[in-house]
């Protein structure tokens, strides 16, 4: 049994207002808590859109309006402890190669950190490093601002509506796994691009 099997026969189990809670609280902890990385955020995204599809008391609606916010405010949050305690962190323990690592960090989200943001939605791990290191960094907030929106739309709320949809396309649910491995190849490819480009510039 998969993970999202799992995930969807506890959420199946359960009332409304305990699925609403629950993927909030899950989504916001895996993006906005560095001790919660290794919860499956997407796993239970895609559960959480096959239990809306299959329950009358479940609006989908709602559902992604919570997961979307709850996306948002995770990364918001990593971001303002990274900016605010985790730089002055780093200061007091100021060294060369903490000094370089921040330099170099800074230099990196300056170039890709609108990029680097949205696709970092889609690695297990990194996603929920991601936005305490751009607040380290201290990337343009605007800049991380829009990002970290669009990711959460395109992550939170595309991949709850991608299993929504599989419970009424078989094809598309069975298929779920070898569309993870896309996403995640693709963002590896854009990754890997990127790098190599900075390299010759």
């Amino acid at each position: 049994m998969s993970i999202a099997d799992w995930v969807e026969q506890y959420l199946n189990s359960s009332a409304p207002f305990f699925i609403y809670v629950a993927l909030g609280a899950i989504v916001f902890l895996e993006t906005g808590v560095l001790l919660a990385f290794f919860l499956p955020g997407d796993s239970i995204l895609f559960a959480a859109g096959l239990v809306a599809a299959t329950r009358d008391d479940t609006n989908i609606l709602f559902l992604i309006t919570i997961i979307f916010i709850a996306a948002f405010m995770g990364d918001q949050v990593g971001y303002v402890l990274g900016r605010k305690y985790g730089r002055s962190y780093l200061e007091r323990r100021s060294s060369k190669r903490i000094d370089a690592m921040v330099v170099r960090a800074e230099a990196f989200y300056e170039k890709y950190g609108w990029s680097a943001v949205i696709l970092a939605r889609f690695y297990p791990w990194i996603r929920t490093f991601m936005p305490p290191i751009a607040g380290i960094a201290k990337m343009n907030y605007y800049k991380f601002l829009a990002a970290n929106a669009l990711g959460a739309l395109l992550w939170g709320v595309g991949i709850t509506l991608l299993g929504f949809y599989a419970a009424s396309i078989p094809l598309l649910k069975d298929s779920s796994r070898g569309i993870a491995i896309f996403f995640v190849l693709l963002t590896i490819g854009l990754t890997l691009k990127n790098y190599l480009r900075s390299k010759r510039d």
